[in-house]
Protein backbone atom coordinates (compact mmCIF):
# COMPACT_ATOMS: atom_id res chain seq x y z
CA UNK A 1 0.00 0.00 0.00
CA UNK A 2 1.42 3.39 -1.01
CA UNK A 3 0.67 6.06 1.62
CA UNK A 4 -0.92 9.27 0.24
CA UNK A 5 1.01 12.53 -0.07
CA UNK A 6 0.13 16.21 -0.01
CA UNK A 7 2.33 17.42 -2.89
CA UNK A 8 3.97 15.36 -5.61
CA UNK A 9 6.94 17.12 -7.17
CA UNK A 10 8.11 16.00 -10.64
CA UNK A 11 11.85 16.47 -11.29
CA UNK A 12 12.96 16.04 -14.91
CA UNK A 13 16.31 14.76 -16.18
CA UNK A 14 17.63 18.27 -16.89
CA UNK A 15 16.51 19.65 -13.50
CA UNK A 16 18.99 17.99 -11.15
CA UNK A 17 19.55 21.00 -8.89
CA UNK A 18 19.03 20.94 -5.13
CA UNK A 19 17.72 24.50 -5.27
CA UNK A 20 15.19 23.75 -8.05
CA UNK A 21 12.20 26.11 -7.71
CA UNK A 22 9.63 23.31 -7.33
CA UNK A 23 11.66 21.68 -4.51
CA UNK A 24 11.74 24.88 -2.46
CA UNK A 25 8.77 24.31 -0.11
CA UNK A 26 9.15 20.50 0.06
CA UNK A 27 8.11 18.86 3.36
CA UNK A 28 9.92 15.53 3.70
CA UNK A 29 7.09 14.17 5.91
CA UNK A 30 4.12 15.04 3.71
CA UNK A 31 5.47 15.41 0.14
CA UNK A 32 7.25 13.19 -2.36
CA UNK A 33 9.46 13.58 -5.43
CA UNK A 34 8.87 11.66 -8.67
CA UNK A 35 11.67 10.95 -11.18
CA UNK A 36 11.13 8.86 -14.32
CA UNK A 37 13.25 7.36 -17.09
CA UNK A 38 10.95 7.09 -20.13
CA UNK A 39 11.34 5.82 -23.65
CA UNK A 40 9.59 8.81 -25.26
CA UNK A 41 12.21 11.29 -24.01
CA UNK A 42 15.13 8.96 -24.78
CA UNK A 43 14.05 8.23 -28.33
CA UNK A 44 11.95 11.10 -29.82
CA UNK A 45 15.20 11.77 -31.69
CA UNK A 46 17.96 9.11 -31.84
CA UNK A 47 19.95 10.57 -28.93
CA UNK A 48 23.65 9.71 -28.67
CA UNK A 49 23.96 6.72 -26.31
CA UNK A 50 26.38 8.70 -24.09
CA UNK A 51 23.81 11.46 -23.68
CA UNK A 52 21.22 8.93 -22.46
CA UNK A 53 23.83 7.45 -20.07
CA UNK A 54 24.70 10.90 -18.75
CA UNK A 55 21.09 11.83 -18.01
CA UNK A 56 19.94 8.50 -16.56
CA UNK A 57 23.07 8.08 -14.41
CA UNK A 58 22.95 11.70 -13.17
CA UNK A 59 19.21 11.20 -12.38
CA UNK A 60 19.94 8.06 -10.35
CA UNK A 61 22.76 9.76 -8.44
CA UNK A 62 20.54 12.79 -7.75
CA UNK A 63 17.69 10.56 -6.55
CA UNK A 64 20.10 8.84 -4.18
CA UNK A 65 21.31 12.22 -2.85
CA UNK A 66 17.70 13.38 -2.25
CA UNK A 67 16.91 10.14 -0.40
CA UNK A 68 20.01 10.63 1.76
CA UNK A 69 18.52 14.00 2.70
CA UNK A 70 15.42 12.22 3.98
CA UNK A 71 13.17 13.03 1.02
CA UNK A 72 10.54 10.51 0.00
CA UNK A 73 11.13 9.58 -3.62
CA UNK A 74 9.60 7.41 -6.32
CA UNK A 75 12.03 6.49 -9.05
CA UNK A 76 10.89 4.70 -12.21
CA UNK A 77 13.60 3.00 -14.26
CA UNK A 78 13.34 2.60 -18.03
CA UNK A 79 12.88 -1.19 -17.80
CA UNK A 80 10.24 -1.11 -15.03
CA UNK A 81 7.40 -3.34 -16.38
CA UNK A 82 4.79 -0.81 -15.09
CA UNK A 83 6.46 2.13 -16.91
CA UNK A 84 3.97 3.80 -19.28
CA UNK A 85 6.81 5.16 -21.45
CA UNK A 86 6.03 8.90 -21.21
CA UNK A 87 6.41 11.64 -18.60
CA UNK A 88 2.68 12.61 -18.60
CA UNK A 89 1.73 8.90 -18.37
CA UNK A 90 3.96 8.37 -15.33
CA UNK A 91 2.81 11.58 -13.69
CA UNK A 92 -0.86 10.55 -14.02
CA UNK A 93 -0.09 7.04 -12.70
CA UNK A 94 1.79 8.24 -9.62
CA UNK A 95 -0.62 11.09 -8.86
CA UNK A 96 -3.38 8.49 -8.73
CA UNK A 97 -1.33 5.93 -6.74
CA UNK A 98 -0.23 8.53 -4.18
CA UNK A 99 -3.51 10.47 -4.20
CA UNK A 100 -1.45 13.67 -4.34
CA UNK A 101 -3.50 16.79 -3.72
CA UNK A 102 -1.16 18.99 -5.72
CA UNK A 103 1.40 18.32 -8.43
CA UNK A 104 4.37 20.72 -8.60
CA UNK A 105 6.91 21.08 -11.40
CA UNK A 106 9.44 23.53 -12.80
CA UNK A 107 9.21 24.91 -16.35
CA UNK A 108 10.55 22.43 -18.92
CA UNK A 109 13.42 22.93 -21.35
CA UNK A 110 11.39 21.57 -24.26
CA UNK A 111 8.18 23.09 -25.64
CA UNK A 112 6.93 19.66 -26.81
CA UNK A 113 7.24 18.13 -23.32
CA UNK A 114 5.80 21.18 -21.54
CA UNK A 115 2.81 21.08 -23.89
CA UNK A 116 2.20 17.38 -23.34
CA UNK A 117 2.29 17.96 -19.55
CA UNK A 118 -0.13 20.89 -19.82
CA UNK A 119 -2.45 18.61 -21.81
CA UNK A 120 -2.22 15.64 -19.41
CA UNK A 121 -5.47 16.39 -17.61
CA UNK A 122 -4.00 17.16 -14.15
CA UNK A 123 -4.09 20.50 -12.35
CA UNK A 124 -0.39 21.46 -12.25
CA UNK A 125 1.41 24.06 -10.12
CA UNK A 126 4.14 25.49 -12.35
CA UNK A 127 7.28 27.21 -11.02
CA UNK A 128 9.52 29.56 -13.03
CA UNK A 129 13.03 28.12 -13.51
CA UNK A 130 15.11 30.36 -11.25
CA UNK A 131 18.36 28.72 -12.40
CA UNK A 132 18.42 31.19 -15.28
CA UNK A 133 19.31 34.85 -14.90
CA UNK A 134 16.47 36.07 -17.12
CA UNK A 135 12.95 34.71 -16.71
CA UNK A 136 10.72 34.03 -19.73
CA UNK A 137 8.52 37.01 -18.81
CA UNK A 138 11.49 39.31 -18.34
CA UNK A 139 12.85 38.40 -21.79
CA UNK A 140 9.45 38.91 -23.40
CA UNK A 141 9.29 42.38 -21.79
CA UNK A 142 12.81 43.22 -23.10
CA UNK A 143 11.96 42.01 -26.64
CA UNK A 144 8.57 43.71 -26.75
CA UNK A 145 8.23 46.31 -29.50
CA UNK A 146 11.66 45.49 -31.03
CA UNK A 147 11.62 44.66 -34.74
CA UNK A 148 15.10 43.24 -34.55
CA UNK A 149 16.70 41.71 -31.47
CA UNK A 150 20.44 42.00 -30.82
CA UNK A 151 22.20 39.70 -28.42
CA UNK A 152 24.82 42.36 -27.69
CA UNK A 153 22.27 44.75 -26.14
CA UNK A 154 20.60 41.96 -24.18
CA UNK A 155 24.00 40.87 -22.90
CA UNK A 156 24.76 44.37 -21.60
CA UNK A 157 21.46 44.31 -19.70
CA UNK A 158 22.44 40.97 -18.14
CA UNK A 159 25.86 42.35 -17.19
CA UNK A 160 24.22 45.29 -15.45
CA UNK A 161 21.74 42.98 -13.74
CA UNK A 162 24.40 40.55 -12.51
CA UNK A 163 27.00 43.32 -11.82
CA UNK A 164 29.67 41.12 -13.43
CA UNK A 165 32.90 42.79 -14.60
CA UNK A 166 31.56 46.27 -13.88
CA UNK A 167 33.29 49.27 -12.35
CA UNK A 168 31.69 51.06 -9.39
CA UNK A 169 30.04 53.58 -11.74
CA UNK A 170 28.38 50.85 -13.84
CA UNK A 171 30.79 51.09 -16.78
CA UNK A 172 32.37 47.86 -18.09
CA UNK A 173 35.82 46.87 -16.83
CA UNK A 174 38.46 47.56 -19.50
CA UNK A 175 36.31 50.25 -21.15
CA UNK A 176 34.42 47.92 -23.52
CA UNK A 177 31.56 45.43 -23.16
CA UNK A 178 32.96 42.90 -25.58
CA UNK A 179 36.51 41.69 -26.31
CA UNK A 180 35.52 39.21 -28.99
CA UNK A 181 38.10 40.62 -31.41
CA UNK A 182 40.84 39.30 -29.07
CA UNK A 183 39.32 35.79 -29.00
CA UNK A 184 39.94 34.62 -32.54
CA UNK A 185 43.51 33.35 -32.61
CA UNK A 186 44.44 30.14 -34.36
CA UNK A 187 46.44 27.63 -32.32
CA UNK A 188 50.19 28.25 -32.70
CA UNK A 189 52.26 25.26 -33.77
CA UNK A 190 53.43 23.23 -30.80
CA UNK A 191 50.81 24.63 -28.37
CA UNK A 192 49.46 21.78 -26.30
CA UNK A 193 46.02 21.81 -24.77
CA UNK A 194 45.54 20.53 -21.19
CA UNK A 195 45.00 16.80 -20.90
CA UNK A 196 41.21 16.29 -20.64
CA UNK A 197 39.86 15.43 -17.17
CA UNK A 198 38.27 11.97 -17.11
CA UNK A 199 35.87 10.37 -14.62
CA UNK A 200 35.50 6.64 -14.05
CA UNK A 201 32.15 4.85 -13.91
CA UNK A 202 30.80 3.66 -10.53
CA UNK A 203 28.32 0.79 -10.17
CA UNK A 204 25.31 3.07 -10.86
CA UNK A 205 26.82 4.30 -14.15
CA UNK A 206 27.83 0.74 -15.11
CA UNK A 207 24.22 -0.41 -14.65
CA UNK A 208 23.06 2.46 -16.87
CA UNK A 209 25.71 1.69 -19.50
CA UNK A 210 24.37 -1.90 -19.68
CA UNK A 211 20.76 -0.64 -19.90
CA UNK A 212 21.59 1.79 -22.73
CA UNK A 213 23.63 -0.83 -24.62
CA UNK A 214 20.60 -3.12 -24.48
CA UNK A 215 17.88 -0.64 -25.50
CA UNK A 216 19.60 1.89 -27.77
CA UNK A 217 22.05 -0.13 -29.84
CA UNK A 218 20.53 1.29 -33.06
CA UNK A 219 21.46 4.92 -32.11
CA UNK A 220 24.61 6.36 -33.68
CA UNK A 221 27.55 7.17 -31.39
CA UNK A 222 30.13 5.29 -29.27
CA UNK A 223 29.31 4.14 -25.77
CA UNK A 224 32.67 2.81 -24.60
CA UNK A 225 34.35 6.24 -24.37
CA UNK A 226 31.94 7.58 -21.70
CA UNK A 227 33.97 9.35 -19.00
CA UNK A 228 31.83 12.31 -18.03
CA UNK A 229 30.81 13.59 -14.56
CA UNK A 230 27.38 12.42 -13.35
CA UNK A 231 27.37 13.94 -9.85
CA UNK A 232 27.55 17.50 -8.52
CA UNK A 233 30.93 16.76 -6.91
CA UNK A 234 32.50 15.42 -10.13
CA UNK A 235 31.01 18.24 -12.22
CA UNK A 236 32.60 20.66 -9.74
CA UNK A 237 35.93 18.84 -10.13
CA UNK A 238 35.69 19.20 -13.95
CA UNK A 239 34.99 22.91 -13.50
CA UNK A 240 37.88 23.41 -11.05
CA UNK A 241 40.20 21.65 -13.50
CA UNK A 242 39.16 24.07 -16.24
CA UNK A 243 39.65 27.10 -13.98
CA UNK A 244 43.18 25.88 -13.17
CA UNK A 245 44.32 24.68 -16.59
CA UNK A 246 41.97 25.76 -19.39
CA UNK A 247 40.47 29.17 -18.79
CA UNK A 248 43.64 31.23 -19.30
CA UNK A 249 43.96 29.83 -22.86
CA UNK A 250 40.21 29.88 -23.55
CA UNK A 251 40.12 33.60 -24.40
CA UNK A 252 42.73 33.50 -27.14
CA UNK A 253 41.92 30.10 -28.59
CA UNK A 254 38.16 29.61 -28.09
CA UNK A 255 37.60 29.66 -31.87
CA UNK A 256 40.63 27.52 -32.78
CA UNK A 257 40.41 23.95 -34.10
CA UNK A 258 43.10 21.28 -34.38
CA UNK A 259 43.27 17.71 -35.71
CA UNK A 260 42.70 15.00 -33.09
CA UNK A 261 42.19 17.66 -30.39
CA UNK A 262 38.51 17.46 -29.58
CA UNK A 263 38.56 19.67 -26.46
CA UNK A 264 41.48 22.15 -26.63
CA UNK A 265 40.91 24.93 -24.03
CA UNK A 266 37.17 24.37 -23.68
CA UNK A 267 35.54 23.67 -20.33
CA UNK A 268 33.20 20.83 -21.48
CA UNK A 269 30.79 21.83 -18.72
CA UNK A 270 27.77 22.73 -20.88
CA UNK A 271 26.13 19.31 -20.41
CA UNK A 272 26.63 19.39 -16.62
CA UNK A 273 25.30 22.95 -16.48
CA UNK A 274 22.29 22.18 -18.69
CA UNK A 275 21.14 19.26 -16.52
CA UNK A 276 21.64 21.12 -13.25
CA UNK A 277 24.92 19.74 -11.87
CA UNK A 278 26.52 23.21 -11.90
CA UNK A 279 25.13 26.62 -11.03
CA UNK A 280 25.30 29.45 -13.56
CA UNK A 281 25.78 32.25 -11.01
CA UNK A 282 28.58 30.38 -9.27
CA UNK A 283 30.41 29.75 -12.56
CA UNK A 284 30.27 33.44 -13.47
CA UNK A 285 31.43 34.47 -10.01
CA UNK A 286 34.40 32.02 -10.22
CA UNK A 287 35.45 33.40 -13.63
CA UNK A 288 35.22 36.98 -12.40
CA UNK A 289 37.28 36.07 -9.31
CA UNK A 290 39.94 34.45 -11.54
CA UNK A 291 40.19 37.74 -13.47
CA UNK A 292 40.44 39.92 -10.35
CA UNK A 293 43.12 37.63 -8.93
CA UNK A 294 45.20 38.19 -12.08
CA UNK A 295 45.30 34.53 -13.17
CA UNK A 296 43.45 35.12 -16.49
CA UNK A 297 43.16 37.94 -19.04
CA UNK A 298 40.06 40.09 -19.44
CA UNK A 299 39.35 38.65 -22.91
CA UNK A 300 39.10 35.14 -21.37
CA UNK A 301 36.87 36.27 -18.49
CA UNK A 302 34.57 38.42 -20.61
CA UNK A 303 34.44 35.83 -23.43
CA UNK A 304 33.38 33.06 -21.06
CA UNK A 305 30.85 35.15 -19.16
CA UNK A 306 29.37 36.35 -22.49
CA UNK A 307 28.71 32.74 -23.53
CA UNK A 308 26.90 32.11 -20.22
CA UNK A 309 24.81 35.22 -19.59
CA UNK A 310 24.75 36.50 -23.17
CA UNK A 311 24.22 33.76 -25.73
CA UNK A 312 22.84 31.04 -23.45
CA UNK A 313 20.18 33.24 -21.87
CA UNK A 314 19.42 34.98 -25.15
CA UNK A 315 18.66 31.81 -27.12
CA UNK A 316 16.46 30.54 -24.28
CA UNK A 317 14.54 33.82 -24.36
CA UNK A 318 14.02 33.61 -28.13
CA UNK A 319 12.94 29.95 -27.87
CA UNK A 320 10.15 30.56 -25.36
CA UNK A 321 9.09 33.77 -27.06
CA UNK A 322 8.71 32.25 -30.52
CA UNK A 323 7.73 28.60 -30.06
CA UNK A 324 6.13 26.57 -31.55
CA UNK A 325 6.10 28.45 -34.88
CA UNK A 326 9.85 29.05 -34.66
CA UNK A 327 10.65 25.38 -35.27
CA UNK A 328 9.07 25.48 -38.74
CA UNK A 329 11.34 28.33 -39.99
CA UNK A 330 12.88 27.74 -43.44
CA UNK A 331 13.66 31.21 -44.83
CA UNK A 332 15.73 29.87 -47.77
CA UNK A 333 13.15 27.21 -48.68
CA UNK A 334 15.72 24.38 -48.30
CA UNK A 335 14.59 20.90 -49.35
CA UNK A 336 17.80 18.82 -49.41
CA UNK A 337 17.90 15.95 -46.88
CA UNK A 338 20.78 15.64 -44.40
CA UNK A 339 23.60 13.59 -45.98
CA UNK A 340 24.24 10.16 -44.50
CA UNK A 341 27.87 11.07 -43.66
CA UNK A 342 26.63 13.27 -40.79
CA UNK A 343 25.76 10.03 -39.00
CA UNK A 344 28.88 8.08 -39.99
CA UNK A 345 31.68 10.63 -40.43
CA UNK A 346 32.61 8.97 -43.75
CA UNK A 347 33.64 11.91 -45.92
CA UNK A 348 36.82 13.06 -47.64
CA UNK A 349 36.49 16.57 -46.18
CA UNK A 350 38.94 16.38 -43.27
CA UNK A 351 37.32 19.22 -41.29
CA UNK A 352 33.93 17.46 -41.46
CA UNK A 353 35.48 14.07 -40.70
CA UNK A 354 37.24 15.52 -37.63
CA UNK A 355 34.18 17.37 -36.30
CA UNK A 356 31.70 14.54 -36.96
CA UNK A 357 34.14 11.82 -35.87
CA UNK A 358 34.71 13.41 -32.46
CA UNK A 359 30.96 14.09 -32.10
CA UNK A 360 30.23 10.39 -32.59
CA UNK A 361 33.07 9.42 -30.24
CA UNK A 362 32.51 11.94 -27.42
CA UNK A 363 29.02 13.44 -28.06
CA UNK A 364 30.91 16.74 -28.06
CA UNK A 365 32.19 19.45 -30.41
CA UNK A 366 32.88 23.04 -29.51
CA UNK A 367 30.92 26.04 -30.82
CA UNK A 368 33.13 26.80 -33.85
CA UNK A 369 33.15 23.19 -35.03
CA UNK A 370 29.37 23.27 -34.83
CA UNK A 371 28.84 26.72 -36.33
CA UNK A 372 31.59 26.97 -38.93
CA UNK A 373 32.16 23.35 -39.98
CA UNK A 374 29.13 21.04 -39.70
CA UNK A 375 26.71 23.99 -39.53
CA UNK A 376 28.30 26.02 -42.31
CA UNK A 377 28.23 22.99 -44.61
CA UNK A 378 24.52 22.41 -43.92
CA UNK A 379 23.81 26.09 -44.64
CA UNK A 380 25.79 26.16 -47.89
CA UNK A 381 24.39 22.82 -49.06
CA UNK A 382 20.78 23.91 -48.42
CA UNK A 383 19.86 21.18 -45.93
CA UNK A 384 16.30 21.11 -44.54
CA UNK A 385 16.57 23.05 -41.24
CA UNK A 386 14.47 20.59 -39.22
CA UNK A 387 16.81 17.71 -40.20
CA UNK A 388 20.04 19.43 -39.15
CA UNK A 389 18.28 20.60 -35.95
CA UNK A 390 17.31 17.02 -35.20
CA UNK A 391 20.91 15.91 -35.81
CA UNK A 392 22.36 18.44 -33.35
CA UNK A 393 19.69 17.57 -30.77
CA UNK A 394 20.50 13.88 -31.14
CA UNK A 395 24.26 13.91 -31.35
CA UNK A 396 25.39 16.35 -28.64
CA UNK A 397 25.40 15.59 -24.96
CA UNK A 398 24.58 19.17 -24.01
CA UNK A 399 21.76 19.62 -26.53
CA UNK A 400 18.31 20.37 -25.16
CA UNK A 401 15.61 21.86 -27.34
CA UNK A 402 15.62 25.36 -25.75
CA UNK A 403 19.34 25.85 -26.46
CA UNK A 404 19.81 23.71 -29.56
CA UNK A 405 16.90 24.86 -31.72
CA UNK A 406 17.54 28.66 -31.81
CA UNK A 407 21.29 28.08 -32.15
CA UNK A 408 20.86 25.72 -35.10
CA UNK A 409 17.79 27.08 -36.84
CA UNK A 410 18.59 30.75 -36.20
CA UNK A 411 22.34 31.07 -35.84
CA UNK A 412 23.58 28.22 -38.06
CA UNK A 413 20.88 27.99 -40.74
CA UNK A 414 19.52 31.58 -40.74
CA UNK A 415 16.19 29.84 -41.26
CA UNK A 416 14.34 32.36 -39.08
CA UNK A 417 15.05 35.09 -41.66
CA UNK A 418 17.55 36.86 -39.41
CA UNK A 419 15.53 37.19 -36.23
CA UNK A 420 18.23 35.73 -33.98
CA UNK A 421 21.38 36.74 -35.84
CA UNK A 422 21.83 39.64 -38.24
CA UNK A 423 23.52 37.70 -41.05
CA UNK A 424 24.14 34.11 -42.15
CA UNK A 425 27.41 32.73 -40.77
CA UNK A 426 28.54 31.49 -44.17
CA UNK A 427 32.22 31.06 -44.96
CA UNK A 428 34.49 29.45 -47.54
CA UNK A 429 37.25 26.98 -46.76
CA UNK A 430 39.56 29.95 -46.09
CA UNK A 431 38.01 30.44 -42.66
CA UNK A 432 38.65 26.80 -41.73
CA UNK A 433 42.22 27.07 -43.05
CA UNK A 434 42.83 30.18 -40.93
CA UNK A 435 41.42 28.67 -37.71
CA UNK A 436 42.71 25.10 -37.93
CA UNK A 437 45.24 22.66 -39.37
CA UNK A 438 42.48 20.55 -40.94
CA UNK A 439 43.22 21.57 -44.54
CA UNK A 440 46.76 20.16 -44.37
CA UNK A 441 45.60 16.52 -44.36
CA UNK A 442 42.61 16.84 -46.65
CA UNK A 443 41.88 15.13 -49.96
CA UNK A 444 40.63 18.48 -51.28
CA UNK A 445 42.68 21.61 -51.95
CA UNK A 446 41.60 24.72 -50.07
CA UNK A 447 43.52 26.88 -52.55
CA UNK A 448 41.24 25.70 -55.39
CA UNK A 449 37.62 26.62 -55.92
CA UNK A 450 36.49 25.24 -59.30
CA UNK A 451 38.73 22.23 -59.98
CA UNK A 452 37.49 18.69 -59.27
CA UNK A 453 39.75 18.46 -56.19
CA UNK A 454 38.74 21.94 -54.95
CA UNK A 455 37.53 22.34 -51.37
CA UNK A 456 33.70 21.92 -51.52
CA UNK A 457 33.24 24.81 -49.08
CA UNK A 458 34.75 27.24 -51.62
CA UNK A 459 32.38 26.78 -54.55
CA UNK A 460 29.35 26.06 -52.31
CA UNK A 461 29.97 29.37 -50.52
CA UNK A 462 29.73 31.36 -53.74
CA UNK A 463 26.88 29.16 -54.98
CA UNK A 464 24.97 29.98 -51.79
CA UNK A 465 25.52 33.74 -52.27
CA UNK A 466 24.43 33.50 -55.93
CA UNK A 467 21.27 31.49 -55.33
CA UNK A 468 20.08 33.64 -52.42
CA UNK A 469 21.05 37.08 -53.76
CA UNK A 470 17.39 38.19 -53.76
CA UNK A 471 17.22 37.63 -49.98
CA UNK A 472 20.73 38.66 -48.96
CA UNK A 473 21.86 41.52 -51.18
CA UNK A 474 19.87 43.99 -49.09
CA UNK A 475 21.74 42.93 -45.90
CA UNK A 476 24.26 45.65 -45.06
CA UNK A 477 26.60 43.18 -43.35
CA UNK A 478 26.82 41.21 -46.63
CA UNK A 479 27.45 44.17 -48.97
CA UNK A 480 31.20 43.55 -49.20
CA UNK A 481 30.71 39.85 -50.08
CA UNK A 482 28.41 40.75 -52.97
CA UNK A 483 30.83 43.44 -54.15
CA UNK A 484 33.53 40.74 -54.34
CA UNK A 485 31.18 38.45 -56.23
CA UNK A 486 30.18 41.18 -58.72
CA UNK A 487 33.83 41.99 -59.42
CA UNK A 488 34.51 38.43 -60.58
CA UNK A 489 34.63 37.80 -64.35
CA UNK A 490 31.52 36.06 -65.62
CA UNK A 491 33.55 32.98 -66.61
CA UNK A 492 34.73 32.56 -62.98
CA UNK A 493 31.18 32.97 -61.65
CA UNK A 494 29.95 30.35 -64.12
CA UNK A 495 32.73 27.92 -63.14
CA UNK A 496 31.91 28.35 -59.41
CA UNK A 497 28.20 27.86 -60.08
CA UNK A 498 28.79 24.73 -62.17
CA UNK A 499 31.14 23.19 -59.60
CA UNK A 500 28.54 23.95 -56.87
CA UNK A 501 25.84 22.31 -59.03
CA UNK A 502 27.95 19.16 -59.50
CA UNK A 503 28.57 18.86 -55.73
CA UNK A 504 24.91 19.31 -54.89
CA UNK A 505 23.96 16.74 -57.56
CA UNK A 506 26.30 14.25 -55.83
CA UNK A 507 24.55 14.89 -52.52
CA UNK A 508 21.15 14.45 -54.22
CA UNK A 509 22.34 11.12 -55.58
CA UNK A 510 23.14 10.02 -52.00
CA UNK A 511 26.92 10.15 -52.57
CA UNK A 512 29.41 11.30 -49.97
CA UNK A 513 31.77 14.22 -50.71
Amino acid sequence: MISPVRNLCLVLGDQLSFDLASLKGLDSQRDAVLMVEVMEEASHVPHHPQKIVLIFSAMRHFAQALQQRGIRLQYVTLDDPQNTGSVPGELRRWQSLMQAREVHLTECGDWRLEQSLKDCGLALQWHADSRFLCSRDEFAAWASGKKQLRMEFFYREMRRKSRLLLNGDGTPVGGAWNFDADNRKALPKGTKAPYPARFSSDSITQDVLALVAEHFSSHYGALDTFDYPVTHADAQALWDYFLDYGLAGFGDYQDAMASDEPFLFHARISAALNIGLLDLRQLCSDVEAAYWSGSIGLNAAEGFIRQLIGWREYVRGVYWLKMPDYAAGNAFGNSRPLPEFYWTGETQMNCMRQAIGQSLKHAYAHHIQRLMVTGNFALLAGIVPSQICEWYLAIYMDAFDWVELPNTLGMVMHADGGYLGSKPYCASGQYIKRMSDYCRDCAYKVTESTAENACPFNSLYWHFLMRHGDLLRGNQRMAMLYKNLDRMPESKQDALWNRGQRLLAKLDAGESL
